[in-house]
């Protein structure tokens, strides 16, 4: 394929299209080139890529001139950066899903049967031979509307059917508006006129000239302009997963939906959209999809008969990224023949995304099999009670022959009993479960959006609810990551801010002003404020941007020296990385030696300096010993207050030397000068310690993962509160967790993490792999008796893994990557910390109007089945019709989902634990409430049914003969059932016992507005609804009292509240006892945890328990507590999804290859840890302000752990 692929583009001048020197067709054969191959072509038809830019019209430093009729042309000859997406699902399909529901395939036969028979009439004599239950009552006309109860129960099925797929289709177009807004948020920097500008991908055209970073995922095909360290995971096109390095005279072809795991550079565009190798492929895979698809419906629908229902695949969501990802694999040198392959990883994607199913979703399709199954009986055994009694009442009381001509008749009766029994089915049968949690999920995700919280996968809202633990950035998230230099250490001298120009000596301060200038990416810049008087706008890397400012503040221009230093003349840059932890780039100069300037945290920068810049512009020796000083005297203290501390050094390699190997990284990175040490800060977001109480006092632990130094992660941390004076906490450096949870042969050990993670409120000097490390260890836990349920916030690119593995991934939106945001399951716009705690109250909420909806349709449910049932088996017939209980279902199922599950969140969710991931769907309280208000409901109901006659003085319309006209007395029955619906489900609003149930109802208009709409659409079908729905118009008094009998559940309602709120009062009384015995952590909240259920009322209401019961309940929470005494205990956990899709990140210790350029605070750091002798003395040392506690702490310990320097020691407060 690659050879035939440009047979005949060699005379390609002349076969071009609108003007460029080559076609589209040469441009994706060269595409298909690899290495040395791609490169020869190359040389072969253009000369080299300079050429290439020329043919295609562009400049390699300027880019395009940008001007709109160019553009348009590009996109004319060369196509848009567009996939165009699979069709949606037209609303016709979606009815015809909705129809494939078994319960609602029943009730359309036995419509259809019932409608065929209403039309046959026996001739009157032999009526009377057919026994009493069919007797003469009716007279024509109503004999003749014997069909319409066949017509109106299709009706209603039509009604739910189009209801159903109005709910699927605005969903999925919801969806799509979701996944646009992905799209639209991703740009990419394409140089355009000289200048550097974000433009949205879509916009990207052949011949940009485009700037990728570490961290990119390459939106387009291109060809390498310029590259420094640049490494390139392919693994989602070829499946290879080691970096591939991409350099000038190798390696130049760039592929799309691939991920710069490393360096940077400028690329040529080539190929965008849809003939780019992702849309080569995405092409083939179009092709073949349709009939992929039918073939895996046929399986499934085998497979999944039974749970059809449930299984309405709602929440595979998934973005047109990861797709692209996951579609393209296997691809690598013969994209176009490659479709077998892909259709292949298509289906098996296809297949993942199916079983892919939360939580919630889970428990929930578990309780509707069980209902199902329990309806199903019910309704059997309805059918064969109604089938025996008519029997044994028609030929043996009253004793009569089968007549041929009475048939029929016969017939109509057992298709009537039929009907009865497939409606008590309808009813049993909760379709509106799953319906409940998509509308609660996308009316959530909806308003998340407005809160900074983009989510990507619909079931990370609800799991977020059950979030124990929260392990976080710092940069950026907990704090405003805008950085400042605020103290520096240069030229001997100690400044506690910034020093004066004057003050520094010229040599120094030209060889410091010089390494900021050009050692720093050329991406990242200091503009002017964009209004008056505001700070100054930070772009790019942070940290960078800090330094840029210094250079500012020292009243020196960076830009001049860029300007006559411009990027392609850096000779070599190594970029910086999560392993090396600093940058460097190298000069030529014009003698031809070479100068190095380094950046990079400071104590590790630090024992690579062998001199150092001393005032007088000369160089001195820099020993251990000067080191240890200069750690405990400069960066501890600077670190002791929060700020991160970065070294700047350099090296020169004179001529006489020659050239070094540069490649020789730990030979060139050695040998240092140190010219200064700064002091960076980067002051916490003034939001965050309010956020971490909420999450404390909300039963979730917040940690800190951090590439910061120990000593400013933990200043940070007490900060924002992760760390309490007096606390029992743990904080601790990466090397030392790793020492710590492998054995000797440096396997990691699930029993050694268990020993950390319960107390670790710290990791600093952490890697990606130490991130992913804990998250795994913290999820995989067995110490308590919940599986832990972990979020995780990430930026970098290294971060993906521990992204993917936690429960629920976070990553930035401002300061993230592409593969960070790839990896993510939500993305918060706003980089802030306190957006997650929204995302909690939201996915909490999510579960609440779960409950709320499961405590209003199992009680409509259990009320529903026991009336048909009962009436059924007593007096032969249902008190409620089957097209009434068509509306009931209406009612309770597509209506009350709808106004349950869009009650906003309140902050009061944020005052209990989080609900376990084993706890029952339907908690204790609710289940009092379901049988309490059942019971009542029933009482009501048979009374009416077999007295109401007499109450109302009206006749009795008990064991009325077939096709007799509806009565007063059933319809009163079903007026009363409908009100007591829709009064409970008022009372269905609180789940946790609250006396209060109008709290807030006015917030929600959805709710208020089905609430009064379906009681005005009742009186409608009472008044007029006539033979269809079997109503009689009421009177006045009647009506009133249906009213007050609906009316009577909210008070009925209110007389039950105080025996919930009993046993909370007596949790009140003795829970905070308990807690001072549990000791450490999180538990001290747990008091105002309960006593919020409470509501204030109890205790005016239910006399004090008898002292026995008090102390039942103490003893019952003590041993609950005992076991974890001093530990978390973690209410709730998810052992959600995997969410894995292409690239495969993988996490190998021993080559951490994958760069992290800064951001991940893992660029900057300082002092140095000791082991603490004792525990008081960490404690004393976290309370701010107490530093010479924390130096005498110091002092105390004695001697470092590890061997050879005390910047390796531990630092642990156990």
């Amino acid at each position: 394929m690659a050879n035939n692929s440009y047979s005949g583009v060699k005379n390609s001048t002349a076969n071009h299209d609108g003007d460029f020197g080559c076609s589209l067709k040469d441009l994706r054969s060269l595409m298909e080139l690899r290495g040395a191959e791609a490169i020869s072509k190359i040389g072969e038809s253009y000369g080299d890529v300079q050429g290439l830019c020329t043919r295609l019209k562009t400049s390699p430093v300027d880019g395009l001139s940008g001007q709109p009729a160019d553009i348009d042309k590009r996109k004319e000859v060369f196509g848009q950066n567009l996939i165009p997406p699979k069709k949606p699902k037209t609303f016709l399909q979606l009815v015809w899903e909705a129809l494939q529901d078994v319960t609602l395939i029943i009730l359309e036969v036995a419509a259809i049967v019932s409608l065929g028979l209403s039309f046959y009439r026996p001739p009157d004599a032999e009526r009377e031979h057919c026994g009493s239950a069919a007797g003469g009552v009716e007279d024509d006309g109503e004999a003749e509307a014997g069909w319409i109860e066949g017509a109106a129960i299709l009706l209603s099925v039509v009604c739910v059917v189009l209801v159903t797929a109005f709910n699927d289709w605005s969903k999925e177009k919801q969806f799509r508006g979701l996944q646009s807004r992905i799209e639209q948020e991703q740009k990419f920097a394409v140089v355009r006129g000289g200048q550097v500008i974000q433009i949205p991908v879509a916009e990207i055209v052949v011949g940009d000239v485009a700037q990728i970073k570490y961290g990119d995922l390459l939106p387009s095909d291109g060809i390498l302009i310029q590259g420094n360290d640049l490494k390139i995971d392919e693994s989602s096109l070829t499946g290879e997963s080691d970096h591939v390095k991409k350099t000038l005279d190798r390696d130049p072809m760039l592929l799309s939906g691939t991920h710069v795991m490393e360096g940077s550079g400028k690329m040529l565009v080539t190929a965008v959209g849809e003939n780019s190798q992702t849309g080569i492929i995405f092409a083939l895979l179009g092709a073949s999809e349709d009939d992929d698809d039918d073939e895996e419906e046929k399986e499934a629908k085998k497979k999944e008969k039974k749970e059809k229902k449930e299984k309405k695949s709602m929440l595979t969501f998934q973005t047109e990224n990861r797709k692209k990802a996951a579609d393209g694999a296997a691809m690598e040198m013969q994209p176009l023949n490659s479709d077998e392959v892909d259709i292949d990883e298509k289906r098996k994607s296809n297949l993942k995304e199916k079983k892919e199913k939360s939580v919630l979703q889970g428990k929930l399709t578990k309780l509707a099999v069980q209902i199902g199954k329990a309806g199903l009986v019910m309704s059997a055994i309805t059918v064969i009670i109604l089938v025996v009694l008519f029997v044994v009442d028609t030929f043996w009381v009253q004793g009569l022959p089968w007549h041929k001509d009475c048939t029929p008749i016969y017939v109509q009766f057992f298709v009537k009993f039929f009907i009865i029994g497939v409606t008590v089915l309808v009813v049993a049968v909760p379709e509106g479960l799953p319906l409940a949690v998509t509308i609660s999920l996308a009316y959530s995700v909806k308003k998340m959006m407005k809160d900074n919280n983009l989510v990507r996968h619909l079931d990370a809202c609800e799991t977020m609810g059950n979030a124990t633990a929260i392990c976080s950035d710092k940069t950026g998230t907990l704090t405003m990551n805008r950085m400042t230099v605020v103290q520096a250490y240069v030229a001997d001298k100690h400044y506690r801010n910034v020093p004066e120009p004057q003050l520094i000596p010229a040599a120094i301060m030209d060889i410091l002003v010089l390494g900021i200038s050009v050692n720093s990416a050329y991406t990242t810049n200091i503009m002017s404020p964009e209004k008056e008087g505001g700070l100054p706008r930070q772009v790019g890397n942070k940290t960078e941007c800090a330094l840029l400012g210094f250079a500012n503040d020292l009243k020196r221009d960076y830009q001049a020296i860029r300007n006559e230093i411009p990027e392609e003349k850096l000779y070599k840059v190594y970029t910086f990385n999560s392993c090396r932890k600093s940058m460097s780039t190298v000069l030529k100069n014009a003698d031809g030696s070479f100068r190095m300037f380094s950046k990079g945290a400071s104590e590790i920068l630090l024992k690579k300096c062998s001199k150092l810049l001393t005032a007088s512009g000369e160089t001195k020796v820099f020993r251990p010993r000067d080191r240890e000083d200069m750690v405990k005297k400069v960066i501890e203290p600077m670190a002791s207050e929060g700020l991160r501390t970065i070294c700047l050094a350099y090296r020169d390699f004179p001529v006489s030397e020659g050239e070094p190997d540069w490649d020789q990284e730990n030979d060139i990175l050695t040998s240092l000068t140190c010219v200064c040490v700064v002091g960076i800060e980067d002051p916490v977001r003034p939001e965050v310690p309010d956020a971490i109480k909420k999450c404390q006092r909300a039963g979730i632990t917040v940690r800190m993962v951090t590439g910061d130094n120990i000593n400013t992660a933990r200043a940070i941390a007490t900060k924002c509160g992760i760390l309490q004076p007096g606390d029992e906490f743990l904080c601790m450096e990466g090397k030392e967790f790793n020492r710590r949870i492998r054995n000797e042969k440096g396997e990691i050990e699930q029993e050694r993490i268990d020993k950390i993670w319960p107390k670790l409120r710290v990791l600093a000097r952490s890697s990606p792999t130490d991130k992913h490390t804990l998250v795994k260890g913290i999820i995989d836990s067995t110490v308590l008796e919940q599986r832990q349920v972990v979020a995780v916030t990430g930026d970098g690119t290294n971060d993906g893994p521990a992204l993917k593995k936690a429960d629920v991934g976070f990553a930035m939106g401002i300061a993230g990557t592409d593969v960070a945001k790839e990896a993510s399951d939500i993305i918060l716009t706003d980089d802030n910390f306190s957006s997650i705690v929204k995302a909690v109250m939201w996915g909490r909420n999510v579960y609440d109007s779960i409950s709320k909806f499961l405590q209003f349709q199992l009680t409509v449910n259990v009320v529903a089945v026991i009336v048909a049932f009962t009436g059924a088996c007593i007096t032969q017939d249902s008190p409620l019709k089957a097209v009434q209980m068509l509306w009931v279902n209406l009612i309770m199922d597509t209506f009350a989902s709808l106004a349950l599950a869009t009650e906003p969140p309140t902050e009061s969710l944020l005052l209990r634990k989080p609900y376990g991931r084993n706890k029952p769907l339907i908690s204790r309280t609710m289940m009092k409430n379901i049988l309490g208000h059942g019971v009542y409901q029933l009482i009501i109901i048979f009374t009416l049914l077999f007295v109401g006659e007499q109450i109302f003085d009206i006749d009795s319309g008990r064991y009325a003969p077939l096709h007799s006209p509806p009565s007063e007395h059933y319809t009163i029955i079903f007026n009363t059932f409908v009100l007591l619906q829709l009064f409970n489900e008022i009372n269905a609003r609180k789940i946790h016992g609250e006396r209060n149930v109008f709290d807030g109802i006015f917030n929600n208009l959805i709710f208020c507005s089905i609430v009064f709409g379906t009681f005005i659409i009742q009186i409608v079908i009472v008044q007029w609804g006539g033979k269809p729905f079997s109503c009689v118009g009421l009177s006045i008094d009647q009506w009133l009292w249906c009213t007050f009998l609906g009316f009577s559940s909210l008070l009925w309602g209110q007389v039950r509240r105080p025996t919930h709120t009993h046993s909370e009062l007596q949790l009140n009384l003795c829970l905070p006892a308990t807690q001072n015995n549990g000791g450490a952590g999180e538990g001290g909240n747990a008091a105002v945890f309960w006593s919020s259920y409470v509501d204030g009322t109890s205790l005016t209401v239910s006399p004090l328990p008898s002292l026995p019961q008090q102390i039942r309940v103490v003893n019952a929470f003590r041993s609950s507590l005992s076991p974890y005494e001093g530990l978390e205990k973690p209410e709730s956990r998810s052992s959600i999804h995997n969410f894995m899709t292409h690239p495969e990140f993988r996490i190998e210790d021993s080559e951490p290859s994958i760069p992290l350029i800064d951001d991940t605070d893992a660029e900057d750091d300082a002092p140095t840890k000791r082991n603490s002798a004792s525990p008081r003395n960490n404690n004393n040392a976290v309370e701010s302000g107490n530093n010479h506690l924390y130096v005498e702490g110091n002092k105390a310990a004695g001697t470092p752990s590890a061997p050879g320097s005390p910047l390796h020691s531990q630092e642990t407060s156990l």
